[in-house]
């Protein structure tokens, strides 16, 4: 290869490459900008019934979503969350599924417990399934504040992505509906060209705050 070849190839891969690099981050709709609070304030936790610890919304990054008595066809939402979501982001420390269900449901909990491990084994620790009354989902359902709604078993197919404040964030310049709530769990496409997106955003905004933090301490 000629000097002047090398040359020209050495520049082109420098002009070029920054370029590819930018197209490759700007692909998705949400990256390098937060995502916007759509309400705040989401209502707590504190009447569910665990299966372990205390949970709560608060200094936790949460999936939060709404089975009420309709654990026995929600076998295909959970798989889709657990492979698309779940088995990604799982070891960050504050990131957490929860999962809000009427009573009466533990035993069939665990079944869906041992099809979520089948497979690789998923560590399911931070896989949180609450149990409360009727109310106490609508209670929580309705601070969401979205358009929204339970059917009469008092679950949805869409999950929320909340954040540590307790608030519940969106997009509000979503180019098919406008302001994006939640995501329809049912919806591989969905999950894959939106659900993801969102979520990297969110744990990045908080990655990049604790860096910022570490850093001002060290001043």
């Amino acid at each position: 290869m000629s000097t002047s070849l090398k040359k020209y190839t050495v520049l082109t891969i420098l002009f070029v490459f920054p370029v590819v690099i930018y197209l490759f981050f700007a692909s998705g709709k949400n990256n390098f900008a937060k995502l916007p609070v759509l309400t705040n304030s989401i209502a707590s936790l504190e009447h569910f019934e665990t299966q372990g610890p205390p949970v709560t919304l608060e200094n936790k990054i949460t999936i939060l979503g709404f089975w009420g008595q309709a654990l026995d066809r929600k076998k295909g939402d959970a798989l889709n969350l657990n492979e698309k979501i779940y088995k990604r982001f799982y070891q960050f420390a504050d990131f957490q599924f929860v999962m809000l269900l009427e009573q009466g449901q533990q035993n069939e909990v665990e079944a869906l417990k041992a099809s979520l491990r089948e497979g690789v084994g998923t560590d399911l620790q931070k896989w949180n399934f609450l149990f409360g009354t009727k109310e106490d989902l609508q209670t929580v359902f309705s601070s969401l504040q979205t358009p929204l709604e339970l059917d009469q078993q008092g679950s949805t197919p869409y999950v929320f992505i909340i954040d540590k404040k307790a608030q519940l964030r969106g997009r509000n310049d979503d180019e098919d509906t406008g302001v994006l709530y939640g995501f329809n769990a049912e919806s591989v496409a969905e999950i894959n060209n939106k659900m993801l997106d969102d979520v990297k955003v969110i744990l990045a905004e908080y990655r990049l705050a604790l860096k910022k933090y570490n850093a001002d301490r060290k001043k």
